[in-house]
């Protein structure tokens, strides 16, 4: 584990939310990836600005 930051995200219990929004889970599998990156990214970015003595918004 690294202190402050975001690895990643649980894509089982992401695949469950998929599924009983009713959203195909195999399009879900295939997109989930790419938006995990870019969250996990942006997220890491906030939290190093933050402690950086950033302005959260």
């Amino acid at each position: 584990m690294i202190p402050g930051a975001v690895l990643g995200w649980d894509m089982g219990a992401a695949l469950a939310m998929a599924r009983a929004l009713g959203i195909d889970t195999l399009i879900a599998a295939e997109l989930l990836p790419e938006i995990e990156a870019v969250m996990v990214r942006k997220l890491n970015e906030q939290i190093a600005s933050d402690d950086e003595g950033g302005f959260r918004s």
